[in-house]
Formats: structure tokens, C-alpha cells, sequence
């Protein structure tokens, strides 16, 4: 064999290693792991001295780990921004109920995203984005669905009676019962996604997990190894028992993309939604947070800086290492999106930047900002109360609180006196990026249910997502209870005119009872149940007032009106008396 026939060999070899038959490699398949509620002192790997989490700890060791990585200080919030690129103050969901808790109609997802490039698409866990069309994950650019609804299994949207274990789920919208434990289920039904596939059509799979948020409810074993710690050193074992199970399902899970050849080219990212909850008490004496200060719910770093570790053995994203690039949730599509050769819709803006050469070449990206806008309620958030700006090692909160990262993790020195020129740059930053947020429709209108002739024939509204001024309403045992509600205002976009059948309830369909009465069945013996005496319902909706008294064995009070095509408010209330308090349970179905 002459030199020149050993180049031309050796050209072909390389080739046929990267190419078959002029075909390029096949792109990388996309698991996104989302755990809920775990901060980023709850993890071994961080140094937690009481929790063991091996798998994830080697994942950890094996993977690239953004270590200065932020989200939104809420679920919802975190969510829509991963799932949209933009931040939460610009899609419309920045809020976890009064209806804040859902996607505006007509946003591109990343599953939309991965759909159009060919990818199969899939969702297993929590999606908390919204549980009518068109905004369910079905309407939202996933091929396969199973879920639980609503905010966390056993809220009184999600299918009554849910308690962790044997629970009904939603398969492509359908209730189905499962046997086993919600995060059992979930990484079961991934796998069994992935086994079923026939062809090598590359897959993106959203795994959000519902665990570790409360009720923290998980089997005695896995919370038994820190029952010790309980009330003296952490405030809750099952919160550990419950990411205990995580990695444990999390090693498996590995053990069998390797066992099918998937474990080279897959993207794998493992993070969590927002800071602990339970996992580190505010005064710091209970639990471990990292060194830092906040929980869920807070502008402080514990709040919103979470875990993050991405893997592609393929794409060269691996070792074990640190990059303390500052990054966020809005940043994943256009990652993602470059990493696996996809091109970004040009009618949706993102707010996100591209961080594929961070990981794969260890650039470094300086002087970006980052935004927070936090405001638990339907209304917008405020321009400065409530955020929190960060800039390189720089917090500002609520405009007036400055504090170096780098030199003050505690967050114990305001320092915003002496950088009053740093201040106003980031006010000024802000202040730019807040006017342009409220031209956004999103930021201007509230998100509508649409009703009328689609593909979801009858739409289910409950008083957790009813807009009003009184506290939040959660969960089955409230409504058990007979827990009385101010809020009784639902947005809708009735798309068709025509005739519409409204039936306000007490108990949800598939815990039927009177309205005077309770349920025949108590499901799993979980509720202590009581009784409520509304005397009439009576409805507001497109201009009219409607009022119907109460049949006390009747399982509800129906309403048969004519709409006409746009926009309204359905307004709803029992009335008892000389009180009026909000509808529990309300279907709507287009009847023609």
C-alpha cells in the first residue's frame, strides 16, 4: 500500500465514523430533570451532612455543574420560563394560582420547539402550566403525556383523592389509575416511553417531578435513616426520604439509558425549580442551605440559585467540573437549540442567551443581567419591589438592597450606599426592561380559558384558580371541609357562539355527592367531610346575571346560556344567606 492510498484509507475511515451512508450522526436525544422544591443545599454532593444521595453525587462528579445557576423563586414561574424562554413577567405566568398559573395562549414551548425539528416529545410528572385547552401539554408540543393536574398531586384541581400512592394520573388527558408511588411512576413510564420506541427518531423527555414538594409524603424506609436528625438538626425526614427515592429512581434510570446505548448521546440535565422549602428553616438552625440565605419564595441567593448539571458524553460535556458562568432558566432553549442543531422560531422573542460554547469550551460571558420579578398574585409584578437584579457577583433587591455574592454570600452587608453608581446602572436596566415587558399582551391581559367547539369538550374550572382577594385555596381537604372562599372570577375566550351548559358543583365529578350532602365514598379514607347548605348559585357571565336556587340531593345546579364569540368573565358564587362565597367546582361544555 503506496503513502497516498494510506491518506485516502485513512480519509474514508474518518468519514464513515462520522457519516453513514451521507447521513450526519443522529442528533442527541434531550431528558430535562426538574425536582420540585429541592434546594441547592439539599443534596449530598453540596455538602449536606445528613442527606446520602450517591447517584445523583456521581452524576455530580461526572457531569458539568453551572454553579452560579438561577430560576424563579416559585414553581409556575420556573416552569414557564424553561418551557418558553422568556421570563415569567413577559409569558403571562409568574404567579402559582388565580389564574397566573397557566401559559398565555399562542406560546412556542421548547417541546413545540423539538417537535418541529422531529423529535419525539414526552412529559411525565408536573406540568402546573395550565389544565385546559389550549395551553395543556398536549396543546404544548408533547407527543405523549402523563400527569397529574393542578400544583402538586392531592390539590383539589388534580383528580380527587391523589395521595402519593396508586394514584389516578392523566394519560394524554385521559384519567388512568397507577399503581406505586409518584416518582416511582414517573421514571417507570420514562423508561417504558423510550422502550417502546421503534425507530431511532431522536426524543426529548421532560421528566418534571412533583417530589420533593409538600406533603412530604414518601415510604417509611427511605425517611427511617433520618428520623434521628428530625427536629433537632433537620425539620423534616420524609423531605429526605423523598430525595432519597429521587436517587435512587435517578441511578436506575441511568443504569438503563446505558443498558439501551443511550447513555453517549443524550443530553442529561439535572435541576430543580426553586430553593428548599423544608429543607432549611429561616432562622438557620434547622437543616443546611448551601451557606446561603432564602428559601422558596425569596429574592434572597436560597430562593433562586439552584442546582444544575448537564452531561453529553458525545458533545464533549462531561469531566466534572465548575463553570461559574451566571446563567438562568430562560437560557435552556437556546442552548439546546444550538447544541442539537435546531433553529429558533423567528415569531417568538427569547430572553435567554446561548451557553453552548460555556459548556463545551469553558468561555466565559461577563456584565449580562438577570431578572426576577416576583409577585404571588394576578396582578403584574412591580417594577422594583419584589425583584431582585443580578449582575456578574451583584444582587440588587427591591431596589435598594446591594450585595456582593463574591465577597458576602450571607447577604449580611448592604453595601448600596457606597456603590450608589452601580445602583443606578441596574435601575436603569431594569427599568429599560420593564417597559418593554408591559407591551407585551401578556403583561396586560389575564390568561384565558378558551371554550367553545375544541378539542377539549368540557372544561373544568375550580376555585384554586378562581381570581379574587382572599387567600389561596389548595387542596381536597379544604373543600372537605367546607372551607368558604371569597374568589369566584374565571377568564374566558369563548371561541364559538352558541349554546353552553354550565354546571356549578360542590364535589368534583369523580367524587360526586349532593349539594347539601357529602360523597358516598370516601376515597383512600383521606377527608373528614362536612356539610355546606347554599341556599342558590347565582352567575354572572357575557352580560348576564343568572340565579338558581339550591336542590339540596342534586349533585348541581345547571345553567343552560347563549354566548357569543370574544372575551368575558365568568363570575360565580354560593349564596347562603347573606353570604356569598366562591363556586367549588364548575364544568363548562359547548352543547351547540
Amino acid at each position: 500500500m503506496n503513502y497516498r492510498t494510506s491518506i485516502l484509507l485513512t480519509c474514508l475511515i474518518i468519514f464513515f465514523s462520522t457519516f453513514t451512508f451521507g447521513q450526519e450522526k443522529q442528533p442527541p436525544n434531550v431528558i430535562l430533570i426538574l425536582t420540585d422544591d429541592q434546594g441547592i443545599g439539599d443534596l449530598g454532593c453540596h455538602g449536606n451532612p445528613w442527606l446520602k444521595t450517591p447517584n445523583i453525587d456521581t452524576f455530580y462528579e461526572q457531569s458539568v455543574r453551572l454553579t452560579d445557576f438561577h430560576v424563579s423563586p416559585l414553581c409556575t414561574p420556573t416552569r414557564a420560563a424553561i418551557m418558553t424562554g422568556q421570563y415569567p413577567i413577559r409569558n403571562g405566568a409568574w404567579a402559582t394560582y388565580k389564574g397566573r398559573d397557566a401559559l398565555s395562549k399562542g406560546q412556542i414551548t421548547m417541546a413545540d420547539i423539538f417537535k418541529s425539528a422531529g423529535y419525539s416529545t414526552a412529559l411525565f410528572g408536573k406540568w402546573h402550566l395550565g389544565d385546559n385547552f389550549p395551553v395543556r401539554p398536549s396543546d404544548s408540543g408533547f407527543d405523549h403525556v402523563v400527569q397529574h393536574l393542578a400544583g402538586g398531586i392531592g390539590e383539589l384541581s388534580d383528580y380527587w383523592g391523589n395521595s402519593y400512592f396508586d394514584d389516578v394520573y392523566y394519560v394524554n388527558n385521559q384519567p388512568q389509575q397507577f399503581k406505586g408511588y409518584c416518582t416511582d411512576v414517573w421514571f417507570s413510564e420514562a423508561m417504558k416511553f423510550i422502550s417502546q420506541k421503534e425507530n431511532d427518531q431522536p426524543f426529548f423527555i421532560y421528566l418534571p417531578l412533583n417530589a420533593p414538594h409538600d406533603p412530604l409524603i414518601v415510604d417509611e424506609k427511605y425517611a427511617a435513616p433520618y428520623k434521628k436528625y428530625e427536629n433537632t438538626e433537620i425539620i423534616d425526614a420524609n423531605l429526605y426520604g423523598m430525595i432519597a427515592n429521587i436517587d435512587e429512581n435517578f441511578g436506575k434510570f441511568r443504569k438503563f439509558l446505558k443498558k439501551k446505548g443511550l447513555d453517549k448521546n443524550t443530553i442529561l440535565i439535572y435541576m430543580s425549580d426553586n430553593g428548599t422549602r423544608f429543607g432549611y428553616s429561616r432562622d438557620g438552625k434547622l437543616g443546611y442551605n448551601y451557606d446561603l440565605k432564602g428559601i422558596k419564595g425569596d429574592q434572597l441567593e436560597g430562593g433562586h440559585r439552584v442546582p444544575f448539571f448537564i452531561q453529553w458524553l458525545d458533545g464533549g460535556i462531561k469531566g466534572g467540573k465548575d463553570l461559574s458562568t451566571l446563567s438562568a432558566h430562560v437560557d435552556l432553549i437556546p442552548t439546546l437549540a444550538y447544541l442539537c442543531g435546531i433553529d429558533l422560531p423567528k415569531n417568538q422573542s427569547f430572553d435567554g442567551i446561548d451557553l453552548s460554547a460555556v459548556l463545551t469550551k469553558n468561555e466565559e460571558i461577563n456584565d449580562r443581567s438577570i431578572f426576577i420579578h416576583h409577585r404571588q398574585d394576578w396582578r403584574p409584578p412591580f417594577q422594583d419591589k419584589g425583584t431582585c437584579i443580578l449582575k456578574n457577583e451583584w444582587r440588587l433587591i427591591d431596589g435598594n438592597q446591594l450585595y456582593n455574592m463574591a465577597k458576602d454570600p450571607q447577604q449580611t452587608n448592604n453595601v448600596a450606599s457606597n456603590n450608589q453608581a452601580l445602583v443606578n446602572t441596574l435601575l436603569l436596566e431594569n427599568e429599560a426592561f420593564y417597559h418593554q415587558s408591559t407591551n407585551y399582551s401578556t403583561f396586560r391581559e389575564l390568561p384565558s380559558t378558551v371554550i367553545g367547539n375544541t378539542p377539549q369538550k368540557e372544561v373544568k374550572f375550580t376555585i384554586q384558580h378562581a381570581i379574587g382577594e382572599d387567600k389561596g385555596i389548595w387542596k381536597c381537604e379544604q373543600v372537605a371541609e367546607g372551607m368558604k372562599n371569597k374568589n369566584n372570577t374565571h377568564a374566558l375566550d369563548i371561541q364559538t357562539d352558541g349554546e353552553y351548559l354550565i354546571s356549578c358543583r360542590r364535589w368534583p365529578k369523580e367524587c360526586a355527592g349532593p349539594m347539601h350532602g357529602i360523597p358516598s365514598e370516601n376515597p383512600k379514607g383521606l377527608f373528614h367531610y362536612k356539610q355546606i347548605q347554599p341556599e342558590k348559585v347565582r352567575v354572572s357571565i357575557g352580560n348576564q346575571m343568572l340565579e338558581k336556587v339550591v336542590v339540596p340531593d342534586k349533585e348541581a345546579v345547571e345553567f343552560k346560556v347563549k354566548l357569543e364569540k370574544g372575551k368575558t368573565l365568568l363570575v360565580n358564587d354560593f349564596i347562603e344567606g347573606d353570604e356569598s362565597y366562591g363556586v367549588f367546582y364548575t364544568y363548562i361544555e359547548f352543547i351547540d
